[in-house]
């Protein structure tokens, strides 16, 4: 009898859509998971819902203390709380686990046998932790703003130029801030899955975005040069605020997001490399730390070196990139637009930014101290006119000014302009504008002739 010899027939690989369904359903049915969805849809609104109604206010957040002035600011402050710390964690939850719960579970072999194709488990397990990452992000806005505008309604917001925006105005402006923040969401994810891959079973890559985080947010207290701020992931977290302005502070923002996809597709391509060429049967793999560093660390950190020599030969960058002809101009622009607003809340006859020709004189420390960088001793006086008046009012401000050229204007006198706290506005009591209230010095705006 002549044995016949069949022809073998490679078995295909399982399609990558499948194994993205698959990795999506075993992602939303962890418990854990489920907690941070519910969270993210219901926690945000009702926080927001709850402290706009309160008499002390988050002054210390950006737009805080505007949260029972208009429901646009509630929602931002969940952003910015968001991008400080929400954000990192829920990346690290999500994506610096997906790889490591095979090595916990010993799932890897069946996973490989169903699959059987390293890069489609690969791009399965990244697309479907960014889908559930989506899905939290989405809760987080949507939730806040229903809060926000449930809460307070759809009342105009003033801006860190003191320029009021319409709801159809700050809606757009708002929703593209989401969208910007999604940059870095995505770098801080596959830092998650680089560590996820090349630590296995170790903790230390469940935990690497929110350490990277902590990192970061250490580093940007520091007194770094503009142009090494700009080169950090992390940057969009922050520059968004420029985009509520009249004329939107654009360039930090558009840097940041580029330098965060940037560390978005090195991150990844890392943790792709190192899961190619992983040895799937030890079963006793724990990861490597030196793995990590070689393969992971050090390209980053040639990124981040690249792009500090890209933003300073690209962009005009020079030093801290706060300097007293910003501050001043930046000032008088919230001042005129803010003293407007205050006239309309007092039943005042109108004014016009052109009419009060705004001038400030700021000094930082005394005259033994350079007027240029943050601090939080900056003093400045602002002087106006009154149509058919001949007297010049004037009113005095104290400054805390950030590294990222955020600053709060603290009104120390005369007590009619700035020493109270709260008016009688036509809509109810609401804060005073011009008692205390949030700045932005655009980085990247050529210096201001004194």
């Amino acid at each position: 009898m002549t044995a016949v010899a069949l022809p073998e027939v490679a078995a295909r690989p399982a399609p990558v859509l499948s194994a993205f369904r698959f990795e999506l359903l075993k992602l939303l049915s962890q418990w854990r998971v489920r907690i941070l969805l519910a969270a993210c849809w219901v926690g945000p609104g009702a926080f927001v819902a709850v402290v706009s109604r309160q008499s002390a206010l988050p002054s210390d957040t950006v737009f805080g203390r505007l949260m029972n002035a208009s429901g646009w600011a509630g929602a931002l402050v969940v952003l910015a709380f968001g991008c400080s710390w929400a954000l990192p964690l829920l990346t690290a939850l999500v994506a610096g686990d997906v790889f490591a719960v095979e090595d916990r579970l010993g799932t890897w072999r069946h996973l490989l046998v169903a699959v059987r194709s390293k890069r489609r488990i690969f791009a399965a397990k990244a697309l479907a932790s960014v889908g559930v990452i989506l899905l939290l992000v989405a809760g987080l806005a949507t939730s806040s703003l229903v809060g926000g505008l449930a809460s307070a309604g759809d009342r105009p917001l003033s801006g860190l130029d003191g320029h009021g925006f319409s709801g159809s105005q700050v809606a757009g402006r708002f929703l593209l801030a989401w969208l910007c923040v999604l940059a870095p969401t995505l770098a801080f994810a596959a830092v998650g899955l680089l560590g996820s891959v090349a630590l296995g079973r170790s903790p230390m890559g469940l935990v690497l975005p929110a350490v990277l985080a902590v990192g970061l947010a250490l580093v940007e207290m520091l007194p770094l040069p503009l142009v090494v701020r700009l080169a950090l992931p992390s940057q969009a977290f922050i520059a968004w605020r420029g985009l509520f302005t009249e004329e939107a502070q654009a360039g930090p923002l558009v840097i940041g997001v580029l330098v965060a996809l940037a560390w978005a597709v090195v991150a990844t391509a890392a943790a792709h490399r190192l899961f190619l060429r992983r040895d799937f049967t030890d079963l006793a793999n724990d990861g490597s730390g030196t793995r990590v560093v070689l393969a992971g660390l050090l390209p980053l950190a040639v990124l981040t070196a690249l792009s500090v020599v890209v933003v300073a030969v690209a962009t005009p960058a020079t030093g801290s990139g706060i300097d007293r002809a910003k501050l001043e101009g930046s000032l008088a622009t919230s001042y005129g637009h803010l003293y407007r607003l205050q006239t309309e809340q007092l039943n005042r006859p109108p004014v016009t930014e052109a009419q009060l020709q705004t001038t400030v004189a700021c000094d930082k420390g005394g005259s033994l101290v350079t007027d240029d960088g943050p601090g939080t001793d900056w003093r400045c006086v602002v002087s106006w006119h009154l149509p058919g008046a001949t007297a010049v009012g004037s009113a005095t401000y104290q400054l805390d000014v950030t590294a990222d050229g955020r600053y709060v204007a603290d009104g120390d006198g005369p007590q009619e302009v700035n020493g109270f706290f709260q008016v009688q506005a036509p809509h109810g009591i609401a804060p005073n504008p011009l008692w205390q209230f949030d700045g932005s010095v655009d980085l990247l705006s050529p210096p201001r002739k004194d």
